[in-house]
C-alpha cells in the first residue's frame, strides 16, 4: 500500500498540517482507522493539560519491595507490584488483577 503526504485541518486552531506518509503508513500498521485531527501543537497542549491530571503514587512492590510509582491510588490490603514484577506474572493473572 502507497502513502502521500495530505494536509488535514487541526480542529482546535483551524490551521493545515501535514498528516505525513510515514504517519499514515504507522496509522495503517496499528490499525487506527481516523486521522489526526489536531496539529502537533495543539496535541502537545492537549496532552500536557490532561497530563496534569494523572495520579502518580509512590509505593513500594509487594514482590521484589523497590520503590515504584503507579498511576493510581492503590486499595488498602491489595498488593501493588512495580511494572516489572507485573509483567512477569502470568497472562491470566494479569487479566484477573485488571
Amino acid at each position: 500500500m502507497s502513502f502521500n503526504d495530505r494536509d488535514v485541518l487541526c480542529v482546535s486552531c483551524g490551521v493545515m498540517f501535514v498528516f505525513s506518509a510515514g504517519e499514515q503508513e504507522f496509522f495503517h500498521e496499528k490499525g487506527f482507522t481516523n486521522e489526526p485531527k489536531h496539529c502537533k501543537q495543539c496535541k502537545a497542549k492537549r496532552q500536557g493539560v490532561e497530563g496534569q491530571r494523572r495520579i502518580e503514587t509512590h509505593v513500594i512492590c509487594s514482590e521484589c519491595r523497590s520503590n515504584t510509582t503507579v498511576p493510581f491510588k492503590p486499595t488498602q490490603g491489595r498488593p501493588v507490584m512495580c511494572r516489572v514484577c507485573f509483567a512477569s506474572r502470568p497472562k491470566a493473572t494479569n487479566i484477573a488483577a485488571a
